[in-house]
C-alpha cells in the first residue's frame, strides 16, 4: 500500500459473520491484497450503489429482470 493511502486508514472494530470472514481471507490471500484494502473496496462500492437514485434502480432492476434470458443467452 502507498503511502498516502495509508495516511487515510483509520482502525475501527466491528462484527462479521465467521463464515463471511474465513470467504474474506481466502479471497485475501488468492489475490495477494490484505483484507483493510478488500472491505475498503467493498464499502466503497457499497456506498455507490447506495447512492444511486431509487427511482433509477428500479428501472435498472425491471430492465434486467424482464430481458434476463437475452442478457444470459449474450453472457454466453
Amino acid at each position: 500500500m502507498n503511502n498516502d493511502f495509508m495516511k487515510r486508514m483509520v482502525k475501527f472494530a466491528s462484527q462479521i459473520d465467521k463464515t463471511a470472514l474465513a470467504e474474506l481471507r481466502a479471497l485475501a490471500a488468492q489475490t495477494d491484497k490484505s483484507i483493510s484494502g478488500l472491505l475498503t473496496e467493498a464499502v466503497i462500492e457499497f456506498l455507490r450503489r447506495a447512492r444511486v437514485r431509487p427511482e433509477f434502480r428500479s428501472a435498472t432492476e425491471e430492465v434486467l429482470s424482464t430481458n434476463r434470458d437475452l442478457l444470459k443467452r449474450l453472457a454466453k
